[in-house]
């Protein structure tokens, strides 16, 4: 029998087989696990969402808020120097303007007044523009009359004249008269001080007094007021209540100056004492002051 047929015992290796000449000897490839394909790989599943978390793929800026992103902008400021300064002044002036307003608003005297006093208080500055026109007119006529007379010379010493009465009026070494107000204070008290009575002449002359005598004593650029209730003196000389202002001027001017809101005769009033006020055409200041040579002024017209 042949090899061929003979079976193969059990335990026996296989023999090799020679490969033939014409065929080459192939050699066995390894084992590889078998790879899955591309269109069959398992995608990654997409994690679930969290509430108010943003998806980790998503960009940094869409995962901020509308508050976020608005600070983003602003903060830091990027000013340049221009706008930092215009702002500083803005600043200053807007911070200036609110304190006039306040102090305007807080320290007006006329907050509280009555219609009728705001009406006189208004006349009264009507009456003061008045005058003021009024000098003017008179100045300006007195240069014409001057610039348009014939004798010059005499015009000239005329209005010399004039002139040295009205300084001496003023100076208080010549008696004057006309229309005008008597101001009587009353102080049974004695609670009036001199700082009320200085009041009451920087009132009068504001309100266009022309000559003003206390008592006997005549009030000129220089008087001075001292002294407490019941020892009050002017310029150095006592004067007792009753104090009584004589005052030339026009009284439509004087009486509503003295009873303005919050004026000298509510003040006197405050401190229990009385004040009245009577209007008349004329009215006499005869108190006269000595005329002083200045020590060191002289005068500078050749």
């Amino acid at each position: 029998m042949n090899s061929e047929e003979n079976p193969k015992p059990k335990g026996e290796e296989p023999e090799a087989v020679v490969p033939s000449a014409d065929q080459p000897e192939r050699k066995p490839e390894p084992e590889q696990a078998e790879q899955p394909k591309p269109e069959q790989a398992e995608r990654p599943k997409p994690e679930q969402a969290v509430p108010g978390q943003a998806e980790p793929d998503q960009p940094q800026a869409e995962q901020q808020t509308g508050r976020q992103r608005l600070v983003a902008v602003l903060w830091p400021p990027r000013v340049s120097r221009a706008q930092l300064i215009v702002a500083v002044l803005l600043f200053v002036l807007g911070l200036g303007l609110a304190i006039q307003v306040r102090s305007t608003s807080d320290n007006s005297a006329l907050r509280g007044a009555r219609q009728e006093d705001l009406v006189r208080i208004l006349d009264e500055l009507d009456n003061r523009t008045q005058r003021l026109e009024d000098e003017k007119q008179r100045l300006e006529d007195q240069r014409a009359e001057l610039e348009n007379s014939s004798d010059q010379a005499e015009e000239a010493r005329k209005q010399t004249r004039q002139k040295e009465q009205q300084l001496g009026i003023l100076a208080g070494t010549v008696a004057a008269q006309g229309p005008g107000i008597t101001l009587t204070i009353e102080d049974p008290s004695g609670t009036v001080e001199s700082d009320m009575l200085l009041d009451a002449i920087q009132e009068l002359r504001a309100a266009g007094a022309e000559a003003i005598q206390v008592n006997d004593i005549r009030v000129v650029a220089d008087t001075h007021f001292t002294g407490t209730g019941g020892e009050i003196e002017v310029d150095g000389k006592k004067i007792t209540a009753p104090y009584r202002f004589k005052v030339i001027g026009k009284p439509q001017d004087l009486e509503p100056a003295l009873n303005i809101p919050g004026g000298v005769v509510q003040t006197l009033e405050k401190e229990q004492a009385t004040a009245t006020v009577e209007r008349s055409q004329k009215i006499v200041v005869d108190a006269l002051r000595p005329a002083k040579r200045p020590d060191y002024a002289r005068s500078s017209a050749p």
